[in-house]
């Protein structure tokens, strides 16, 4: 694997190779564009940036009328505040409207680390993903969130782009096509499946890598976009492993675990098991502590792993 990156600091270059060739991107961000790597966009195009300050619920609504007169606005703050504190305005001024809003939330998860529970949203996901007419997308490392911006940019309806605050590996292999709506799948296996998103997606691939010395063979599938999901490859993959266990930097429930379980339950039943934050807010702390605390890692994948191939043997 190269360097590590973060997510947040990919989506701030790629914003500013985005708005070279379309004039129509505006950005707006809430006095937090240092955080975000918006100031990237602000310092090239100073007359295409709005610092709305300290006003979210005004920015989502001034996002929603630069859509409606043509602009494709991508809005960055922190994930609680872009989901949270606006719910009322994307609900009613950007989802219902069905307007080319990017909603581009960065600080998302426990990694947002010592800023502690108020700043860790880890509801985020459910938020946007109940809401009709939304998209949600979460990249796996830096290189994906290139792919993601210049697909949001192309999609013609609104947008929830969750990233990150810490630096995280590469795991998607370079080349590798980015479709919205089309997991990928970044290891074969027949025993046992690992449905990933975010930074788990890495943990899973450990996690199969761990258990193939175990003599378990399990695929992982990286699932970029939670809204639409890739039920088609779901279910086909769940049809040839027979146990699933989700992975999530997002509460359990509905995130990506609940997603995966209402559609197996519904289509094809096999064991499903779901790691994610466990009902509970987040601390503060280093975002590796907080992730060996709560159970985000590679050896925990295995745990629950063992557990599904257990129940797949009953």
């Amino acid at each position: 694997m190269t360097e590590k990156a973060a997510t947040r600091d990919a989506y701030g270059k790629a914003l500013v190779e985005l708005g070279r060739r379309i004039e129509k991107v505006v950005v707006l961000d809430a006095d937090l564009s240092k955080s975000t790597k918006t100031v990237l966009f602000a310092e090239e195009f100073p007359l295409r940036f709005f610092n709305m300050g300290i006003s979210e619920a005004d920015m989502m609504g001034t996002a929603a009328g630069l859509a409606a007169s043509g602009y494709i606005p991508f809005v960055s703050t922190f994930g609680v505040f872009a989901t949270g504190r606006v719910y009322d305005q994307v609900r009613n001024s950007i989802a219902y409207t069905k307007l080319n809003v990017k909603i581009a939330a960065t600080h998302t998860g426990l990694t947002v680390g010592e800023d502690g529970a108020s700043h860790q949203t880890v509801e985020d996901i459910a938020l946007m993903r109940v809401l009709p007419n939304m998209i949600v997308v979460v990249p796996a490392d830096a290189g994906q969130t290139y792919q993601a911006v210049e697909a949001v940019a192309e999609y013609e309806g609104p947008v929830y782009l969750r990233l990150g605050r810490p630096k995280v590996p590469h795991v998607v292999p370079e080349g590798t096509p980015f479709e919205i709506g089309k997991a990928q799948i970044l290891r074969e296996g027949k025993d046992l499946l690992f449905i990933a998103t975010g930074i788990m997606v890495g943990a899973a691939l450990d996690a199969a890598a761990l258990m193939e010395k175990q003599g378990v063979n399990a695929a992982v599938l990286n699932v970029h976009t939670i809204k639409p999901l890739d039920e088609k490859l779901i279910l086909q993959m769940a049809a040839e492993a027979g146990a699933i266990v989700t992975a999530e930097e997002h509460s359990i429930m509905g995130g990506l675990g609940g997603a995966v379980a209402e559609i197996i339950s519904e289509n094809y039943p096999v064991p499903v098991i779901r790691v994610g934050v466990n009902d509970t807010f987040g601390e503060s702390g280093s975002p590796d502590d907080l992730l060996i605390k709560y159970g985000l890692t590679a050896e925990k994948l295995v745990e629950a792993g063992q557990k599904a191939l257990e129940m797949k043997r009953r």
